[in-house]
């Protein structure tokens, strides 16, 4: 296994108890930390998080993630071990909403 890739993991896992326990900001959906990819050099890391509810929800919880950067690579650091803490972009991940889709038209078409 890569370092990265473990090292994502771990991110991921960490993120997943920062957002759910630590960010009270009520303009922030249900968020659900979906994967994180590390650049090979370990210094960036994008964040892929969906977002339960409407386009102005997840847009909007994006934009509260995006404003709590500071902190959560704060915390982060405290958490992992590593000389630097990545840069952290957090992405709209659609896959689960476009798999609801699917069944949904799936669906249908069987009706």
């Amino acid at each position: 296994m890569w370092r990265s890739e473990s090292v994502g993991r771990q991110i991921q896992l960490e993120l997943s108890d920062l957002i759910h326990r630590h960010l009270k900001d009520p303009r922030l959906g249900y968020v659900t930390v979906t994967g994180v990819q590390v650049s090979r050099d370990l210094k960036f890391a994008r964040v892929h998080v969906s977002v339960m509810g409407e386009d102005q929800i997840r847009d909007e919880s994006v934009k509260t993630l995006q404003r709590a950067l500071p902190f959560l690579r704060r915390e982060l650091g405290g958490r992992i071990r590593l000389r630097n803490v990545p840069e952290l972009e957090f992405r709209l991940d659609e896959s689960l909403e476009q798999a609801s889709r699917i069944d949904r038209l799936l669906d249908d078409l069987n009706s």
